[in-house]
């Protein structure tokens, strides 16, 4: 078994996907990682990175849910990406780390292509259409900013998610929930469901499923002592 880096920082959007990676780590014994609540979106993100509120750690694992682009992945299944891709530029994950994670994962969870996007992409033939035209498997709204900035700061990174919803049925756009901050407006968000209350049921299972398995896949990965 080959030498674990320590992983000292975990970074996971705030809100539920922040509370399910703690609620993983409360049973665990040992030292644990330190885990940072990140604001949703690309240019939140940038923004907190920048300011530097806590030091860049050697390895960092970013973790949270996404949405599939492909009808191979499906809500609940855990993802490790490759590589990212924005706007026609593509970063890869570490290679090394991705694959230490992965062994301890097992078939547990599958190696993917993500993308990022700006926005919530909520319709399923847009995810469809995005998924054949960027060759990605899975997507979400951090993963190639923060790529790109740790990568120039020389820190090692690998991402792992949970899918929360797939890309045959459409979900709320609840963009305009999201401040410019990264964090999320009740009053819009309430909105948006309401408006499309199938696709907002649909979503809540899927990310109430999604963030249990996120809640279980960071307790494995801890309660091993091999990711210290």
């Amino acid at each position: 078994m080959p030498n674990f880096l320590p992983i000292t920082t975990i970074l996971v959007p705030q809100g539920a996907e922040y509370k399910a990676v703690c609620r993983g780590l409360s049973g665990v014994t040992g030292s644990i990682p330190t885990v940072v609540a990140i604001p949703v979106g690309m240019k939140p993100l940038l923004k907190y990175l920048q300011q530097g509120e806590f030091l860049a750690p050697s390895r960092v694992l970013i973790m949270g849910i996404c949405g599939s682009l492909s009808d191979r992945y499906t809500v609940g299944d855990i993802v490790l990406y490759q590589d990212c891709v924005y706007q026609g530029k593509r970063l890869e994950c570490d290679r090394s780390f991705t694959a230490q994670l992965h062994s301890e994962l097992s078939e547990k969870a599958s190696l993917v292509k993500s993308m990022t996007s700006d926005r919530v992409i909520w319709s399923a033939a847009e995810k469809r259409c995005l998924g054949n035209m960027a060759a990605a498997d899975v997507v979400d709204m951090e993963g190639f900013t923060a790529l790109e900035f740790f990568n120039g700061a020389g820190v090692t990174v690998a991402m792992l998610r949970v899918v929360s919803d797939d890309c045959q049925h459409d979900i709320p756009d609840l963009t305009p929930a999201i401040n410019s901050d990264g964090s999320l407006n009740p009053l819009p968000l309430a909105m948006g469901m309401l408006r499309q209350p199938l696709a907002a049921t649909r979503l809540i299972r899927g990310s109430l499923t999604a963030l249990k398995v996120l809640k279980q896949v960071t307790n494995r990965l801890f309660s091993s002592n091999k990711l210290e």
